[in-house]
């Protein structure tokens, strides 16, 4: 079953054969995107101009918040910056080359202990991962949290090997570096670290013990390195921590970023400039409502109208996520609140999902609704099998082989993981990246062991290998079912038909080893052919830097029908060819207004800050285009409490900031004291001065009666 290679061959061009397809995956048409995710590309721009900015992870040149995350990724895509210049396609690169990266220690991890044969399949199905590829065409930190989390276990499986305790201490700071990435969903890893350890390093007790517990003492010191660092500086020397409710690091990890993901209670920061008082305490039937910060952080931030664009298109009114009546949802293009989708994202039009953002039900069965199944789903039943195959040589009172122990750590790795998805109150779809690896390994290496115990005629074992095919053909049948009208009928009819013969084919012809030997490895690839298709869906219909997510329909990879449904979107009033109006450029994802840009710039009268408004959404363009300060007020989504009105009048005082870009108007969502004291101690600029088409576009050329009408106001 195994290719050799030819004598003096020194690299396997099956794997590499795998990676390039990765890399055209992950890389292709990058070049493309121009701000990609521009929260996060705001931030890489601000961390360029001094070693503050960079330490802290400062949305905003003036040192005023942070992102929502802790910096190191960040860190990484600042190199990629300041070797490259600050393009879309630069800060995305890095996790482009850690997906192929992942791909690759796939390879390494699984061959010592299952051959090479299972780990190029480990490798092909994590480079064919739909969810994987997506998520590392953008600049969100998923792909790069995984792969580090990958050279943490390939320290681990070192240290174990050679009996080094060194490397296992190293393996678990690793993941300590993984929490400075996105906290403590890198700890969904650790019950496999443990378990692995314990089980398969050799030694007394009261040693195997000593080391694990200094382990721990590591990845937690490593862990909270940056946090404790950052909260013990007095606050007025340092940015806001974006996200945080009071301004601290641990705060933020173990709240926003931490419990609050597995309860979907989102306290977040609290009404900020730009937040109506109540915005955050919204549940509905049993069921957590999103605030406005889940709605939108983790690059998590939901589309805009140009955030929305693909290519030249703009989503119909029908392909938009809508509220509960039935206005266009998801879009705060005031940093004000705003209905969030409470269904859509990834399924097919005109079929119910449950969940915010699209997730599905929560219970035990969630992984395999059709709102997620296409992510990460499509191997599951064939990995079921799989691991009765591999751990059926299991014996009470006898020593583990490596494979049971390798065996162990992935479905320790995996199940956890199953878990938190299953029943978590708040994730997004890129988030299911962290299934894949373990996906790959027990695909990878329960298909070889399957194979052997077909093979070899093992009693009951030996028909695993076809139950397993048949089970994940009919899965993939169901997966593929409710896009039969976007996709073509055809998908279905191949992959099933081919499944299924292949599968009678081993039951039938047990004794015929050559025949049977091409309908398993056939009967293998026939399953990859849906994930594949979906993984190359973003290059297909373009790639969302906000929600990453694959398949062929909904706002994951696409926000508009597949080309050969012969059917394109509309654009709303105001809108050209290009999805820009006169005056306002910029990329799919943002528009910049040239007039009121000229206008603030050639009226700074030396003030830090551009002018201020009430959300990074706003002020991201402007950061990346000028390198210069814009104040997101409320932080991320205008939620954040972060300014009071004595701050901002020190601020004014000081001479920080003169202009504001805010909703007009007293009264409603948008009254609060800081929105207020502003109104009453500014002047309205004329529009025809900074407004550049007031007839067909709101200040930040979002259309109108979207909810983005504002006003620019001159402190007096």
């Amino acid at each position: 079953m195994t290719v050799r290679p030819k004598q003096g061959q020194r690299f396997d061009m099956i794997l590499i054969g795998i990676a390039l397809l990765s890399a055209f995956l992950n890389i292709y048409n990058i070049w493309n995107n121009q701000y990609a995710n521009a929260y996060y590309t705001a931030a890489v721009t601000s961390m360029l101009q001094n070693w503050h900015n960079f330490f802290y992870a400062s949305f905003d040149p003036g040192g005023y918040v942070t992102v929502d995350k802790p910096p190191v990724a960040f860190w990484v895509q600042t190199v990629f910056a300041d070797i490259f210049g600050v393009h879309g396609w630069s800060v995305i690169l890095p996790q482009a080359l850690a997906g192929v990266g992942s791909v690759l220690l796939m390879y390494v991890l699984v061959k010592p202990a299952f051959g090479k044969t299972a780990a190029r399949l480990a490798s092909l199905v994590m480079a064919c991962t739909p969810i994987a590829v997506a998520v590392s065409r953008t600049n969100n930190i998923d792909s790069l949290l995984v792969f580090t989390l990958l050279l943490a276990t390939w320290m681990l499986f070192r240290g174990i090997r050679n009996q080094k305790p060194s490397w296992v201490l190293g393996a678990f700071a690793m993941i300590g570096v993984g929490f400075n990435m996105k906290m403590l969903q890198a700890y969904m890893v650790v019950p496999a670290f443990y378990l692995f350890y314990l089980l398969a390093f050799k030694g007394e007790w009261k040693k195997k013990l000593a080391i694990i517990a200094a382990a721990t003492v590591i990845m937690a010191g490593v862990s909270a390195s940056w946090a404790v660092i950052v909260d013990t500086i007095p606050q007025e020397n340092r940015p806001y921590m974006g996200g945080s409710k009071t301004n601290s690091v641990l705060e933020l990890a173990f709240g926003y970023n931490g419990i609050s993901r597995l309860t979907g209670n989102r306290g977040g920061g609290g009404p900020g400039p730009g937040a109506a008082p109540n915005q955050r305490q919204t549940q509905q039937d049993g069921g957590t409502m999103p605030d406005q910060q889940q709605m939108q952080q983790d690059g998590n931030n939901m589309p805009n109208p140009q955030q929305m664009q693909q290519g030249n298109n703009m989503p119909s009114q029908q392909q938009m996520p809508t509220d509960g009546n039935n206005r266009p949802g998801g879009f705060d293009l005031d940093g004000n609140g705003g209905s969030g989708p409470m269904s859509g994202g990834g399924r097919p039009p005109g079929q119910g999902g449950g969940g915010a953002f699209g997730t599905g039900q929560a219970g035990p069965l969630r992984l395999f609704q059709s709102e997620l199944s296409g992510q990460a789903s499509w191997l599951l039943p064939f990995v079921a099998f799989a691991c009765v195959g591999l751990l059926a040589g299991i014996r009470f009172r006898k020593p583990l082989t490596d494979k049971q122990n390798e065996t162990l750590f992935w479905l320790a790795w995996l199940l956890p993981s199953m878990v938190f998805f299953s029943v978590a109150g708040f994730f997004h779809h890129y988030y299911l990246i962290m299934l894949a690896p373990s996906i790959a390994a027990l695909a990878g290496a329960g298909w070889v062991e399957l194979w052997n115990q077909y093979r070899d005629k093992e009693g009951w074992k030996r028909w695993l290998l076809p139950a397993g095919l048949l089970t994940a053909t009919v899965f993939e049948l169901y997966v593929l079912q409710p896009y039969q009208k976007q996709i073509d009928i055809g998908w279905s009819i191949g992959i099933g038909a081919a499944g299924i013969a292949l599968s009678i084919v081993l039951i039938l012809a047990a004794k015929k080893e050559k025949l049977s030997s091409m309908a398993a490895i056939a009967g293998m690839l026939v399953l990859l052919m849906g994930p594949m298709y979906w993984a190359a869906t973003p290059l297909l219909y373009g790639d969302n830097n906000m929600l990453p997510q694959a398949g062929p329909s909904g706002r994951g990879s696409s926000v508009q029908a597949p080309p050969s449904q012969g059917s394109s979107a509309q654009a709303p009033p105001g809108l050209g060819l290009s999805g820009q109006r006169p005056g306002m450029r910029g990329g799919p994802n943002t528009s910049i207004n040239d007039k009121l840009l000229e206008y603030v710039t050639r009226n700074n009268t030396g003030e830090k800050y551009l002018f201020a408004t009430t959300d990074s959404n706003t002020a991201a363009p402007y950061i990346i285009e000028t390198g210069k300060a814009v104040m997101a007020m409320g932080g991320f989504s205008g939620s954040d409490p972060i300014l009071t009105v004595e701050k901002l009048k020190q601020m004014v005082a000081n001479k920080e900031v003169k202009y504001f870009l805010i909703p007009s108007g007293f009264g409603g969502r948008d009254n609060n004291e800081v929105m207020d004291w502003i109104r009453i101690h500014s002047t309205e600029v004329p529009q025809e001065e900074w407004q550049t088409n007031s007839a067909q576009a709101g200040p930040q050329g979002g259309p109108m009666g979207m909810g983005n009408d504002r006003t620019l106001y001159k402190i007096n």
